[in-house]
């Protein structure tokens, strides 16, 4: 058997804020595991970087059987435990990315959180205050890791994980106002010179649905209010199917026969 249409199926979203109160998304998952290979979570998986909140997500991500790769938020990071929000999850089998790269079916995947300052013209400069250098040296950091994972990766379809948006267009229903805090130009940079297939952000909530880079390749904000927003019919789920090779392909379909 090979893979349906010869794709593989990504599933994402972001932003679902979980903790011990929340509300089961069991649902959600079982539709991830019957209509994706792979899931993503584009961050904010906590609602205040407490490790017992991911503890709470990793007990729903148990029933889980395609395999599921993350990256933080800054939702994730409030608690100033960001390490031990991270561990509970890998140790739940998420593969957590931080500037790293992971090869699932033929395709490759590299995630990291990203960082605000701006988009085209009006991004932000290391300019002045020390404190304004520091904020744009993070976005330039955040860039730079995402470049080194997307070269340890030698797959013809390479897929990027963020939480920060890398363009202007999948933030916009935002106030304009906070722009410079909801992703970074610089975070595009990568996406186009590596040609990548696809890109995946959270943490704009009103922001729009899809987005393309300067040099067409496609965005998506996969903030939990977007998706229910888009659809409300169904699970908060975006799905993009990925070309494959032949070999892949049934690489893929052998896996989901198991």
């Amino acid at each position: 058997m090979s893979a349906p249409n010869g794709r593989l199926r990504v599933g994402a979203v972001g932003d679902i804020h979980f903790g011990p109160r929340s509300e089961s998304i069991h649902g959600l998952l079982a539709h991830a595991d019957q209509h994706a290979d792979v899931l993503l979570l584009c961050g904010d998986v906590t609602n205040r970087g407490l490790p017992e909140e991911a503890e709470a997500l990793a007990r729903e991500l148990h029933s889980v059987k395609i395999p599921v790769l993350a990256v933080l938020g800054n939702h994730d990071y409030e608690s100033d435990r960001q390490k031990e929000v991270s561990d509970v999850l890998a140790d739940a089998g998420v593969k957590m990315l931080d500037g790293d790269s992971v090869e699932i079916g033929g395709v490759g995947f590299a995630g990291v959180k990203g960082f605000g300052g701006g988009f085209g013209k009006w991004a932000l400069a290391a300019f002045g205050e020390p404190s304004m250098k520091a904020f744009v040296r993070e976005s330039m950091e955040e860039m730079l890791k995402l470049e080194v994972a997307l070269a340890r990766l030698k797959t013809e379809r390479r897929i990027v994980l963020l939480h920060y948006s890398p363009i202007q267009g999948t933030v916009e229903g935002e106030p304009p106002d906070i722009y410079p805090f909801l992703g970074s130009s610089h975070l595009e940079e990568p996406l186009n010179r590596y040609e990548v297939t696809a890109a995946f952000h959270g943490h704009a909530h009103l922001g729009h649905l899809e987005g393309k880079t300067h040099a067409g390749i496609p965005v998506y904000n996969v903030a939990e209010h977007v998706l229910r927003l888009a659809n409300p019919d169904a699970p908060p789920l975006k799905i993009v199917e990925v070309p494959l090779t032949d070999e892949d392909a049934t690489v893929v379909g052998k896996e989901r026969e198991r």
